[in-house]
């Protein structure tokens, strides 16, 4: 049998224990997963706190790759019906805290509406970005004229594409960028556009862009059939949802995993990569026991790249790969989340939501007067996160940061203080509507695109010369991917360790297809 060491239990780190194992694998492979932490999914996880849960991050399942879809379908059914429709769901007894639910019935997914607002300058706009009288209403007729424009003459003149800054311009004009991505952006990533590598925007923008605005709408006004596998994936207008959040999927897969034979240790930060003639041969991981060793046949790792590299032990990389690996510069991430009794915002749509609140999952806040990046309601993703939906409203409000700066430092108190003062600055919510709150930290939540990350090639270099050692998930390979693209990660691994290769090519190259992608023309 071949011993494999899993680093992470995260979505890429799970998805490769439950492929190696699945048909009998547990004959033929030795899986053992490592995790630092206590809790399954990662970034994936459903936190649980007084009877509510918190989707961190949120995380919409839906994928073009249909491998991925058959996947997530398997492990949890498609619920049969009408989960537009929360009147329509009925409510059942919250799951217990700890545990995957242990009930079968209920591990199902919801079929959920993306519905997404920008808040910029004391009014609501569609995400993305639609052409309909609200909008024009909202921005006033001299910018959107102006906006039209200047979107005309970035469609006659492009800019190179050697930075985020370009990209977008490209794309949606410079009045448009400037109003809905610009602040934003330098939240997310606390630098300026122009000091960021447009890979960022190819991975996560793909095709959207004032041309697929358009052509979305048209269909849309002239009677066109939504498809959503033929869809850049920010148009999308349905997702699938589990129940009680993504972690009851992630905790179900750890589930199946155990029964078929694997390992799940937790407790275990894996400090030590030991290096012999361009193999790991063993990790050792500090405990609450103490230092552990960890041997093994063949290691998959999604622990961040830069710990992975600094980390390593015996044959050392050179003085070079650990620069680049110590360079890559990663954002954090905290979400407090507030329980309200309302929200001072109107629903304006004909859809029904239990309580009338707004229906939208996401509002991303654009306005650069509030530190606040993106609101979730966690209502919408799934009544079920809620204990009482019909009365209260879950929200997640969402900063990104730096381990050890001043708004990262601040006590669970003050943070949640802070994000009730942003919202009431906002005309979201009043004063003294916050009944319940919880403070969620992150470390190394988003990887970034700039500092050392321009010879990111070098590094993977090094790290394909380690013939036993396979890089997986968002963190395992630097790159800011959704959940499924971490999944065909974990796929493509597995195929090769099955195959017999050491080649990761097929690995590295996942969500960089040229399907994936805008030609240079926009086409």
């Amino acid at each position: 049998m071949k011993k494999i060491v899993i680093i992470g239990a995260g979505p890429a780190g799970l998805t490769a224990a439950y492929e190696l194992l699945k048909n009998g694998g547990s004959s033929e492979y030795d899986v053992t997963i490592l995790e630092s932490s206590h809790v399954i999914g990662g970034i994936s996880q459903t936190v649980r706190y007084n009877g509510n849960r918190m989707d961190i991050g949120g995380h919409r399942f839906f994928s073009k790759d249909e491998s991925v879809m058959n996947w997530w379908k398997n492990m949890m059914p498609i619920q049969g019906v009408n989960s537009f429709d929360d009147e329509k769901l009925g409510r059942l007894k919250p799951l217990e805290n700890g545990g995957p639910d242990p009930n079968k019935e209920d591990r199902v997914m919801l079929v959920r509406r993306r519905i997404s607002r920008i808040y910029f300058n004391k009014h609501f706009f569609d995400y993305p970005i639609s052409m309909k009288w609200d909008t024009i209403k909202n921005m006033g007729f001299a910018t959107t004229m102006a906006a039209g424009f200047s979107y005309l003459k970035s469609a006659m003149f492009k800019l190179p594409e050697d930075n985020l800054n370009n990209f977008y311009i490209n794309r949606f004009g410079k009045k448009l960028y400037s109003m809905f991505f610009e602040g934003y952006t330098e939240k997310l990533w606390g630098r300026h556009p122009s000091e960021i590598s447009a890979d960022w925007g190819a991975q996560r923008v793909k095709g959207l862009s004032i041309r697929a605005l358009l052509k979305d709408m048209f269909k849309k006004a002239f009677g066109g059939k939504k498809d959503n596998k033929n869809v850049e994936t920010s148009l999308i207008e349905e997702f699938w949802y589990p129940k009680f959040g993504p972690g009851q999927l992630w905790e179900t897969v750890a589930s199946e995993v155990e029964k078929a034979g694997g390992k799940i240790r937790f407790g275990y930060d894996v400090r030590n990569i030991v290096l012999n003639n361009n193999k790991v041969t063993q990790v050792v991981c500090e405990t609450e026991n103490g230092s552990v060793t960890v041997e093994g046949d063949i290691f998959i790792s999604s622990m961040p790249v830069k710990d992975l590299v600094v980390g390593m032990t015996g044959d050392k990389p050179s003085e070079n790969i650990l620069r680049i690996a110590k360079g890559l510069p990663y954002r954090d991430f905290v979400t407090a989340g507030l329980l309200v009794n309302k929200l001072n915002l109107k629903n304006e749509t004909d859809i029904k939501t239990l309580g009338d609140i707004v229906p939208d999952c996401w509002i991303y806040v654009q306005d650069t007067n509030v530190k606040l990046g993106r609101i979730q309601i966690f209502n919408n993703w799934s009544p079920y996160l809620v204990t009482d939906p019909e009365h209260y409203v879950w929200v997640g409000l969402e900063y990104f940061c730096e381990e050890g700066d001043s708004f990262w430092n601040m006590s669970d108190k003050e943070c949640i203080d802070f994000a009730a003062a942003e919202l009431q600055t906002m005309g979201i919510i009043s004063t003294n509507q916050v009944k319940d709150a919880h403070r969620e930290r992150v470390k190394k939540a988003y990887p970034a695109y700039f500092d050392t990350y321009s010879e990111m090639d070098t590094l993977i270099e090094q790290l394909n010369k380690y013939t036993n050692l396979f890089c997986i998930g968002r963190n395992g390979q630097h790159r800011y991917n959704n959940m499924d693209h971490s999944m065909v990660t974990a796929f493509k691994t597995v195929e090769a360790i099955k195959s017999g290769s050491a080649d990761k090519t097929a690995i590295w190259n996942v969500n960089t297809e040229k399907s994936y992608h805008e030609t240079k023309d926009g086409k």
